[in-house]
């Protein structure tokens, strides 16, 4: 077999190759941003429930909780027994993806 017609060969499959490894990139990071959305949800759920238990509003403290890229679109709701449920929409990487929601909830015991 001549090694000339296989010249370029290991070229064309990297340039092949780059979309798959882009792609599996945006997921992973993608995770990641909805890890840290569900996290956050989980923090502000607690300062909320630390603002009822003195007898404060749950929102503004759950809304001071959060970094400013997850305002938009958050849910903050004070149930019976002190529990607050959080929830925050998860940041996108790609405008085609669709629009999704975590929730933390939180208790610090009754009123």
């Amino acid at each position: 077999m001549d090694r000339n017609g296989e010249r370029g060969t290991a070229s064309i499959e990297l340039i092949a190759s780059i979309p798959v490894v882009v792609l599996a990139l945006l997921v992973a990071a993608q995770i990641a941003v909805a890890g840290y959305a569900l996290w956050a949800a989980g923090v502000a759920a607690r300062a909320g429930a630390r603002s009822v238990l003195t007898g404060k509003a749950a929102r503004p403290a759950a809304e001071n909780s959060l970094p400013p890229g997850l305002h938009g679109g958050l849910a903050v709701e004070d149930e019976a027994g002190g529990t607050v449920k959080v929830g925050v929409r998860i940041p996108r990487l790609l405008p085609v993806l669709p629009v999704a929601r975590v929730y933390g909830s939180s208790s610090m015991g009754g009123r």
